[in-house]
């Protein structure tokens, strides 16, 4: 079970088991803000405030996001992110890549 206020690892995991491609536009970017937003409070709060099970989660998916970003740091993951999805809902507005 996640902490208050952050995304349950079952959501998680289902957002990366869907692919993409059947993805609304919405989906993609509902996932990547809610995923910007787990990923700064999982890097500003303590683990001495997060319980175990948090502790974990974070923990195994820090591990994932750093074999996924080759070593990019949390500020640059957070700016992909929000440039993904700025970039995800300009398309859907536009309805052009």
């Amino acid at each position: 079970m996640s902490d208050f206020g952050r995304k349950d690892f079952t959501e998680q995991m289902g957002d990366k088991l869907k692919p993409d491609s059947q993805k609304t536009t919405t989906e993609k970017i509902g996932d990547s803000m809610s995923s910007t937003y787990d990923r700064a409070a999982a890097a500003v709060v303590p683990d001495s405030q997060k319980s175990t099970s948090q502790k974990m989660g974070d923990s195994m998916r820090g591990s994932s996001d750093n074999a996924e970003e080759n070593g990019k740091g949390v500020v640059q993951s957070v700016t992909d992110s929000i440039s993904n999805a700025a970039q995800s809902a300009k398309e859907a507005i536009t309805g052009r890549k």
